[in-house]
């Protein structure tokens, strides 16, 4: 599909918004200075009452920020990491702007089932999105919310569950059949910006999740040797974990969709009972995608010192708990056979966020993905550009209470035996 195919697609899509103004660390098409400035005007609107450098919290020295909304309808914490304080504070501040406009969606909903609505909806392939029940069937009514399918460049309803972030309860009619998760859920400069890094998300945790299912041998033999990346951001941080007295390890986890992805683990090398960090990124640009895993890591750890995100629970700081923890990471780490080369993975590299979006939709099509859903959840009167991407065929996070494997997972199971 080409770009304009893609601009009648998905409503805010703009020649001169697809152009990458900062590349470093990050693909955005401003940078992230400014992209402070301009969410920081606004975050009081958004019940963002204040930011906290918690760099200092850990003895590693990368940036990590924690972004406070008090009454927020999903978490009232959000995080954010980067290379510097400036890229930290944007990641975090986009966050929680994403979450919220997820919590507060004013877009017009239908209240239905498939079998009455059929006739005048086209809907998503609901039998191929991520699952937490088997308890949907077409007769079950519930809340649909209309996007817009960026291969088809046709609307699109899809269940409520699957785009909304408010968790308060009593949950809407229907609920609990699909993930109700942020999974692809992304904030950008531009629509196409926000639409690149959601598809990127979908991709990452299928390729997490698929990894999850592999048997110890075959996950250690997707161990990435750390000698090998050339990459100046992610030796720089890897510099700085090693100077900390960390250990690294990370993964190769991407799939056959063809995106570079990545799972990392840290461990605190003085101290094994401490808080591990693990990570995962995913981004056209191998670098981008490594560096994301690799900082997420150190902010998972920090997050797990400041005690400040709200879906941590005490057990998890007993020390039953995190024995628990290190003897999994202890195995992670002896099964990893750093057999991968930086060098050796294929990559795109592009100046637009228009090329970027056209190579993704390219790898999804080859796996027999048919349709990539997006719904704007933009507001006018904030000026952000927010949507959640829902694509069909796509494993979610594995992590989720009652997540039911999909049919790519499943099948990697199988082979398994």
């Amino acid at each position: 599909m080409s770009f304009d195919e893609a601009d009648r697609g998905l409503a805010g899509f703009r020649l001169e918004d697809s152009l990458k103004g900062h590349v470093h660390g990050t693909h955005r098409r401003v940078s992230p200075a400014e992209t402070v400035a301009r969410v920081t005007a606004i975050m009081d609107r958004m019940g963002i009452t204040r930011v906290a450098n918690v760099t200092g919290l850990d003895r590693i020295g990368i940036p990590v920020v924690m972004v406070c909304r008090p009454n927020a309808r999903s978490l009232a914490v959000s995080q954010g990491k980067g290379g510097d304080l400036a890229a930290a504070t944007a990641s975090g501040l986009m966050e929680a702007a994403e979450l919220y406009h997820a919590e507060h969606i004013e877009l017009p909903l239908k209240l239905g089932c498939i079998a009455e609505l059929s006739h005048s909806h086209q809907f998503i392939d609901v039998t191929r999105l991520p699952r937490i029940s088997d308890r949907f069937h077409h007769d079950l009514v519930m809340l649909w919310v209309e996007g817009h399918d960026l291969v088809s460049g046709e609307a699109r309803w899809l269940p409520f569950e699957s785009v909304r972030t408010n968790f308060t309860l009593p949950p809407p009619p229907g609920s609990g059949c699909f993930d109700c998760s942020s999974n692809g859920l992304a904030s950008g400069n531009s629509m196409i910006e926000a639409t690149c890094h959601a598809i990127c998300e979908v991709v990452e945790r299928d390729s997490t999740t698929i990894w999850n299912v592999l048997d110890g041998g075959t996950q250690g033999m997707t161990g990435l040797n750390l000698a090998s990346v050339d990459d100046a951001a992610c030796l720089e941080v890897l510099g700085q974990l090693a100077r900390a007295d960390f250990d690294v390890n990370v993964w190769e986890t991407t799939t056959d969709i063809g995106v570079p992805s990545f799972f990392c683990l840290i461990s605190d090398r003085l101290d094994p009972l401490q808080h591990h960090g693990i990570g995962a990124g995913c981004h056209p640009t191998k670098g981008i995608a490594l560096l994301r895993a690799l900082t997420e890591a150190v902010q998972v750890r920090t997050t797990y010192i400041s005690g400040a995100r709200d879906d941590l629970t005490p057990e998890e700081y007993s020390v039953a708990e995190r024995k628990s923890k290190a003897r999994v990471a202890a195995r992670w780490r002896a099964e990893h056979r750093p057999v991968r080369n930086f060098s050796g993975i294929s990559q795109h590299v592009a100046p637009s966020f228009a090329e970027d979006l056209d190579w993704l939709l390219e790898r999804l099509r080859g796996v027999g993905v048919t349709e990539v859903v997006g719904v704007d959840l933009s507001k006018p009167a904030l000026g952000l550009s927010v949507v959640k991407v829902v694509i069909p065929g796509l494993e979610g996070p594995h992590d989720h209470r009652g997540y039911l494997p999909g049919p790519r997972a499943a099948r990697m199971m199988q082979v398994q035996g």
